[in-house]
């Protein structure tokens, strides 16, 4: 298990990792390594609160890296605690493909459905 990392800026403004604290407790209950120096933050990224779905993806792009001594040959689980539009486990996913890993699955306690992808799915 592995935590969404957050900028170090953020972190210091809430005082915690929320995607950790999840990881942590998900850890524990299932009885699963949580492994949170697997992926960093390589930069900071602006807030993706109001980004349409394109913008997230371009703002997160190449924001994450993971280490291939640990990463390497693993199943990883990616825990955040919201997806909207999964843009940020995509890029924690291609940093930890990057640094080898096996597989690698996303877990989010949310979901949030974007304006835009609601909208195409009522067209169709």
């Amino acid at each position: 298990m592995v935590p969404v990392p957050t900028s170090s800026a953020r972190q210091r403004q809430r005082g915690y990792n929320q995607a950790a604290v999840l990881a942590q407790a998900l850890s524990e209950r299932l009885a699963l390594p949580m492994h949170p120096q697997a992926l960093r933050r390589v930069r900071a990224t602006p807030s993706q609160v109001g980004l349409a779905q394109r913008a997230r993806r371009e703002n997160v792009r190449e924001a994450f890296a993971a280490d291939p001594q640990w990463a390497w040959g693993k199943r990883v689980v990616v825990v955040d605690d919201v997806c909207t539009s999964g843009a940020t486990l995509e890029a924690c996913a291609a940093a930890l493909y990057q640094a080898g890993a096996r597989s690698v699955w996303g877990f989010t306690l949310a979901r949030v459905i974007l304006k835009e992808e609601r909208d195409q799915k009522l067209r169709l």
